[in-house]
């Protein structure tokens, strides 16, 4: 899969460049309008990731001439707009989804999947299960045994990241990449809090327990 990512900032940009390209994408990036659409027109890509402040011209601008010129690619609109009018005005001019800024890491990715599943249905599995635990990436749903668990957002997407990962020790540093991004800072205990209260859901009620603990290590969640 190949993403195209306008973005001006280059320490984004060069972010967004090397978390895709470890995903799995094929990136190319552009950091002003006119490249962007250069290299949007040859038609190989599957989506856009468009920051709309860029130096040439509104990211707006640019996806509206871009579905003009019929690239029909989808795009996920990445901006520190935050307001309820800028992100409606987003979607309707021809954005697919909107994320802003700050971000997490793992939401983008999680965006995009999306994105490249609803236009090339079937090209990516929509559940994710590990033992007894599944997730619905579409619904955005976690259950254990059958049950629904009843996860915040960050906790899903904290999840999702070990499900991707099962039987792998990761570490605090690897979470706050991988699921908060360039958000906090690294002396933060964001991550210890929020695998107390996910064990605490995901291993509860007597369920053998799927997430370890490795001190001074990381953490893993079991697969056999």
């Amino acid at each position: 899969m190949q993403v195209l990512v306008v973005e001006d900032d280059l320490k984004i940009q060069s972010f967004l460049k090397h978390s895709l390209t470890e995903a799995g994408y094929q990136v190319e990036t552009a950091g002003d309008g006119r490249t962007a659409q250069r290299i949007a027109m040859d038609g190989n890509q599957d989506a856009l990731i468009v920051d709309l402040g860029l130096p040439d011209q509104d990211g707006i601008s640019l996806i509206l001439r871009l579905r003009q010129l019929g690239v029909q690619s989808p795009v996920l609109i990445l901006s520190a707009r935050r307001s309820l009018d800028d992100r409606v005005r987003g979607l309707e001019q021809g954005g697919d989804d909107y994320l802003t800024k700050p971000f997490a890491l793992a939401e983008l990715l999680a965006r995009l999947r999306n994105l490249l599943k609803r236009s090339s249905p079937g090209t990516e599995a929509t559940r994710l299960r590990v033992l007894d635990l599944e997730l619905d990436l579409l619904r955005r749903e976690a259950s254990r045994g059958g049950e629904l668990l009843n996860l915040t957002p960050q906790e899903f997407i904290l999840l999702e990241y070990m499900c991707r990962n099962p039987g792998r020790v990761v570490t605090r540093s690897m979470i706050l990449d991988k699921v908060w991004g360039m958000r906090i800072q690294p002396d933060t205990n964001v991550v210890d809090v929020h695998i107390y209260r996910l064990r605490g859901k995901v291993d509860a009620e007597g369920r053998p327990p799927l997430i370890r603990t490795l001190r001074g290590v990381g953490y893993v969640l079991r697969d056999r």
